[in-house]
């Protein structure tokens, strides 16, 4: 079968691939609309390590073509929410109460971008589908829950390890899509003064729709500064949506005493991460660093959802480009590469 992906480092096109198999708990899914993401763009360029031949993408909706024999909540025909992380649920990782991110090890849950080919194929594998799908919830758009499965999980998994209570303050680094859910989660935990750290006017004004009470740019100087200067003492946490090495050690230095620091970040490889040791209390000031990425599952996913439902999100304010036809999937993929001024997050309309 066709499929868009990383055929080597930094050289991105479409492959030939052997069409999956169906295991008796598992699902094949057509894809009807898709959403290329930063994670994509980040591993073709190698910053996971040297891979070959692989499809990408991990954010889908579509329907599923075929079914295993001992599949009982899905049929063939059906249109499905297909979570970006989708776990082996009978691995001991995932009875872990922090998250099910890590079912045979270290973020082996996260299969679309691991170990088997992605959803930019004619078809893809779900494993474990009666735990791994989600039916569309009454009320919401497809293209509404494609940003759930990925973006908001994430932004509201940062919102989640940050620990934001009712009158909190909170920095998120970084206004990307994922940026923006954290700013939007915040919001909706009852955090109060929410300072987003971000450059891009479009990104801007919706994290300002989204409840930032403050915009700081880089580009007006250390954003440390910035921060410690509107504030005073700091944050209570700060969540890390975007940067590189440096931005652990921003955000500990901006975050006061007893505060936590959240990062769901994608790092490089190649990057190396600090602790300044001042800004941490000589190791004693009861800052908690904590690091993840979103949950598996489609009851994750359901729950999403729900809260779009009830109109306590509008998160199609993500979306900044339609793309139609599967010709149209390079232009989106390096528009996302590049992260044009004017882009937050565009999606591929397949059928």
């Amino acid at each position: 079968m066709k499929g868009f992906g990383m055929i080597s480092v930094d050289k991105v096109g479409w492959l030939q691939k052997a069409r999956p198999v169906c295991g008796p708990l598992d699902a094949i899914v057509k894809p009807t609309i898709v959403a290329p993401c930063s994670s994509d763009t980040h591993v073709s360029h190698g910053g996971t390590g040297p891979r070959e031949n692989l499809i990408l993408g991990h954010e889908a909706v579509g329907i599923i073509e075929e079914v295993g024999k001992d599949v009982t909540k899905f049929k063939k025909g059906d249109f499905v929410v297909v979570p970006c992380v989708t776990p082996d649920w009978l691995e001991p990782g995932v009875q872990n109460f922090k998250t099910f991110s890590h079912d045979a090890g270290m973020m082996k849950s996260f299969k679309f971008l691991g170990s088997k080919d992605g959803v930019f194929g004619k078809v893809f594998h779900v494993n474990m589908a009666d735990a791994n799908l989600a039916h569309l919830v009454d009320g919401v758009s497809p293209e509404a829950a494609l940003m759930t499965v990925d973006m908001m999980s994430t932004g509201f998994h940062g919102v989640e390890l940050a620990d934001v209570k009712f009158g909190d303050s909170v920095c998120v680094i970084g206004i990307g899509p994922v940026g923006l859910m954290a700013v939007a989660g915040a919001a909706l935990r009852g955090a109060g003064r929410i300072i987003a750290v971000g450059t891009r006017p479009i990104s801007v004004q919706v994290a300002k729709d989204y409840g930032a009470t403050d915009i700081i740019s880089y580009k007006d100087g250390d954003i440390v500064e910035q921060v410690l200067q509107l504030t005073g003492s700091g944050v209570d946490s700060v969540i890390i949506a975007g940067g590189n090495g440096p931005v652990l050690s921003q955000a500990i230095a901006m975050t006061r005493e007893m505060g936590t620091i959240a990062s769901v970040n994608f790092y490089d490889i190649s990057d190396h991460l600090e602790i300044p040791t001042l800004a941490w209390g000589f190791g004693m000031s009861h800052k908690d660093i904590r690091c993840g990425f979103c949950p598996g599952g489609a009851e994750r996913v359901r729950r999403m959802m729900e809260i779009l439902k009830y109109e306590r999100l509008d998160i199609e304010k993500l979306i900044t480009h339609k793309f139609h036809g599967w010709n149209e999937l390079p232009k989106a993929f390096s528009l996302m590469d590049k992260k044009a001024p004017d882009l937050i997050k565009p999606i591929i309309y397949l059928d």
